[in-house]
């Protein structure tokens, strides 16, 4: 079955779909060869369905694995604009882009839309699992969690797990199957929390609290620290964080300061004139190289 949505003047499919890492995390697959993106949907009534989008001109086809009702053909299109951003207005972005001459390959390349997940929750296990770790054991932590908790597609590709279905395993699955480490009881804790309604971390997304309010609620699940919440954050639509890790760093020695180390606060000033933008510049800025145009 094949789904077609109409995309943005501004909107590029390859920069937004390797725009970050979660493009290498299942459910999420890439074909760079062919620039096709796919994974699983849970429609929650249904079974899960992969899907499989590619873009030609300003249109996405999104070829599903199996026949869908109507009401999941919504839920499908939905999600996907949810994921690729494409209700994200940037004219302002793009506007202050154009007048900087080294930014000006941003609104031209359409940069700018950042990957994310259909869920908060989602996005914010998976951001827990990149914390103080190298990206193969990441992928080994979201693929355990994917491979034994995920919902069954017709393709035999499973979804990422709910919180009910993370909710239900013990502590010691997320140490040994999962080898989760210190991470194990901020899985089940935050699983717990999203499973029993305690905690609805969906209303991020539309939060009426001032970013650094809302940091500070993100701050009380355990394992979301700094990093973690300012990445988040850019997931949400906030970009006033520069979410600074030891990969950013490293490649603004390289592309900004001529292979030489540099403070935080250094890194802050240079992008600090791009005021509520700054998080987003640093990052289109640290990535560019990932797209040979």
């Amino acid at each position: 079955m094949e789904l077609l949505i109409s995309t943005p003047r501004d909107f590029s499919f390859k920069r937004t779909a390797i725009s970050h890492g979660w493009y290498g995390l299942l459910p999420f697959e890439i074909d760079r060869d062919d620039w096709l993106l796919s994974r699983v949907l849970d429609l929650k009534d249904e079974k899960p369905v992969t899907v499989a989008i590619t873009a030609r001109k300003r249109q996405l086809r999104i070829n599903t694995s199996r026949r869908l009702s109507q009401k999941a053909a919504r839920q499908v299109i939905a999600d996907v604009r949810h994921m690729l951003r494409l209700d994200d207005d940037l004219a302002g972005f793009y506007g202050l882009m154009a007048r900087e001459n080294d930014f000006a390959w941003v609104p031209t390349q359409g940069a700018g839309r950042l990957l994310r997940s259909p869920t908060v929750f989602e996005d914010l296990v998976k951001m827990i699992c990149t914390t103080n770790c190298s990206w193969a054991l990441t992928e080994r932590m979201v693929t355990g969690l994917v491979q034994n908790l995920g919902r069954e597609s017709n393709d035999g590709r499973r979804t990422f797990p709910t919180p009910e279905a993370m909710s239900l395993m013990p502590l010691k699955f997320y140490t040994n199957e999962v080898r989760a480490g210190y991470r194990a009881p901020y899985f089940k804790e935050l699983a717990d929390r999203v499973a029993s309604g305690s905690l609805d971390v969906e209303q991020w997304l539309h939060s009426p609290l001032a970013t650094d309010e809302l940091i500070k609620e993100m701050r009380g699940v355990k394992g979301v620290g700094p990093y973690a919440a300012e990445n988040v954050l850019k997931l949400l639509g906030r970009y006033d964080g520069l979410a600074l890790d030891s990969w950013t760093r490293a490649k603004f020695f390289t592309v900004r300061n001529n292979g030489r180390k540099a403070s935080d606060k250094k890194i802050a000033r240079f992008y600090s004139r791009f005021n509520e933008w700054r998080g987003l510049v640093l990052w289109c800025d640290m990535t560019r190289d990932w797209l040979e145009v």
